[in-house]
């Protein structure tokens, strides 16, 4: 029964050609039950055990299925490797490359969100943004929904009444011949988990990532790109690059009593000069 209403909320069950969406519903008739078909591509874990496995996800893969017309998505590769019960322990946003870890069963899941929660992985990310940066910040902003009901559904903002985020920032590098006024390719390091929390904070300190779909565009060239409705040329000249120049690099995390260092193997700085680029 507690399966059968999970399917109903998801929206999967038919009857006839009418999706069921009242439970307890005696129903007459064909019963119809959506499930969805694995199609891989190839990507593999960088590193696994009995418990969990760690992906290097490309930038424009989903870390889940969004929605019936979803054609693929990282967990397309995870349930044809380890069966249904494995799922993806957090999320990366579709054009955020990197590190991304995937539960192998049911009870290792709950223990990787618990460490999730408890706020006990550390993560260190990479962005390509613009301008010049010359010295170490923090932002503390707190984070939540945007206000306005005329913007994008999964845009955040910097909000008094949001949750508290902080973010440390470290420049590396700096690029003269990219953008207006340079790049700098950055170090981050989240101190909590928001949604978008690197992205909002370095856009809301004026140095906002190269190629961001989301944030410091108008809605209408944000929501063209994310339908991808627009041509790679235009693509760049909106939002700077061909991608969300964002790599998720490291993750550290104890787990039964075992320490993990674990990076990426994908060369971000090479991806996000050549994302630049037309």
């Amino acid at each position: 029964m507690k399966d059968s209403q999970r399917l109903i909320d998801k929206k999967r069950i038919f009857c006839g050609p009418v999706l069921v969406d009242t439970k307890n519903e005696i129903l007459n008739g064909e019963i119809f039950m959506i499930d969805y078909e694995c199609m891989p591509r190839g990507i593999y874990p960088i590193f696994e055990n009995d418990d969990f496995a760690v992906f290097d996800k490309p930038s424009g893969i989903l870390s889940h299925p969004n929605g019936r017309h979803c054609e693929y998505s990282l967990c397309d590769e995870i349930w044809t490797l380890f069966g249904k019960n494995a799922n993806v322990a957090h999320r990366l946003d579709r054009e955020t490359s990197g590190l991304l870890i995937a539960s192998k069963n049911p009870k290792s899941a709950d223990e990787l969100k618990n460490m999730f929660e408890k706020k006990t992985v550390q993560k260190i990310y990479f962005a390509l943004v613009s301008g010049r940066v010359n010295e170490n910040f923090i932002c503390n902003k707190p984070i939540g929904k945007a206000y306005s009901d005329d913007e994008i559904g999964i845009k955040m903002r910097i909000r008094d009444d949001g949750k508290p985020a902080i973010t440390e920032f470290y420049p590396l590098k700096f690029y003269e011949n990219i953008g207006e006024s340079g790049a700098t390719l950055i170090k981050a390091i989240p101190k909590t988990g928001r949604q978008h929390q690197i992205r909002l904070h370095l856009f809301h300190m004026k140095h906002k990532i190269f190629g961001d779909p989301l944030y410091g565009l108008e809605t209408y060239a944000a929501e063209a790109i994310m339908d991808k409705k627009l041509s790679i040329f235009d693509r760049v000249k909106f939002s700077g690059a061909t991608r969300l120049c964002l790599h998720a690099a490291e993750i550290s995390f104890e787990f039964k009593g075992e320490n993990f260092h674990i990076k990426s193997k994908i060369d971000f700085e090479k991806e996000f000069l050549n994302a630049t680029k037309i």
